[in-house]
């Protein structure tokens, strides 16, 4: 039998007896409004991004996707050509790197 390994089920045992947790009655808090009931209460959702962050992503999804088109028009066999291999990577990498500024630039508020 090797030293690591215990002689017997492993189980697991335990010191003491759990202690039960009594939750304490929470009171709802006192809501004093100035608005009627007859108006609805409007809450505006935080979004994560603003209007300028969705142009920049668009923007770049259809820079990536130029790219892949001009990538397509070469000519040479298999795309090893000038279009194929250097000008459409280059242009679907500025797309890549627009879209993560677009992630990362805070929203004007």
């Amino acid at each position: 039998m090797a030293k690591d390994k215990q002689a017997g089920p492993a189980t697991l045992t335990r010191d003491e007896p759990a202690k039960k947790v009594v939750a304490a009655p929470t009171v709802a808090p006192k809501i004093t409004s100035t608005r009627s009931t007859a108006e609805p209460v409007r809450v505006a959702a935080a979004l994560p991004f603003g209007r300028q962050n969705y142009v920049l992503m668009l923007a770049g999804i259809g820079i990536i996707l130029a790219g892949f088109f001009i990538m397509s028009l070469d000519k040479e066999e298999f795309g090893f050509g000038f279009l194929g291999l250097t000008l459409g990577p280059i242009v679907v990498m500025g797309g890549f790197v627009l879209e993560f500024f677009a992630i990362l630039a805070r929203p004007k508020e």
